[in-house]
């Protein structure tokens, strides 16, 4: 029994490993999922997001999203494209994990009365509320980047500090992002 445990633990582990990690570089396989999606606005104007893990930064998703705007820049032939929008979303979720070691139930003691006998007391200084009891409290922080940009054929004006060069940013951002998984 204790070896099927042991088994079983380590199977456990090992999925966890292979499934997690951050969100690459790909498309939302569907919607509200992870990744990278847009929506066309004008022949010139998108609007585009990417959703990451909670083991994914917020510095990670804001770049792949300028690397997705650059790309969609190129895809479409045009040359550059200025960022008319840009928000970034963060949201955090928490989770009351009980401690194993220390019940989240609040301690009785007994003491003894002469009239009543054996009677509970209970410790008004004991804390009651659901999170300040004992226990582990995880967070969790997904981020979104969301943006719409306007794109345009030329070279980028040199007075607009929202406008980028389409491929400069492609090819200083490449390096930084992680492919997606083959299978």
């Amino acid at each position: 029994m204790l070896r099927r445990l042991i088994a079983a633990a380590a199977l456990m582990l090992v999925a966890s490993c292979a499934s997690g990690g951050a969100t690459p570089y790909q498309p939302s396989a569907r919607p509200g999922g992870y990744g990278f999606a847009e929506t066309p606005i004008e022949q010139n104007r998108v609007r585009l997001s990417f959703r990451g893990n909670s083991l994914t930064g917020r510095e990670t998703v804001e770049t792949y999203l300028l690397l997705r705007a650059a790309e969609t820049t190129i895809e479409r032939g045009f040359d550059h494209f200025v960022v008319a929008n840009r928000a970034t979303d963060a949201d955090v979720q928490r989770y009351r994990e009980a401690d194993p070691f220390y019940p989240a139930f609040r301690p009785v003691y007994y003491y003894f009365h002469p009239r009543y006998g054996w009677r509970p007391y209970y410790d008004p200084f004991y804390r009651t509320g659901f999170w300040d009891s004992p226990a582990r409290v995880r967070e969790i922080t997904r981020y979104e980047a969301v943006a719409e940009i306007a794109m345009f054929r030329g070279p980028k004006p040199a007075d607009n500090p929202s406008a980028f060069d389409a491929r400069d940013v492609v090819s200083n951002l490449r390096g930084r992002v992680a492919p997606p998984p083959t299978n």
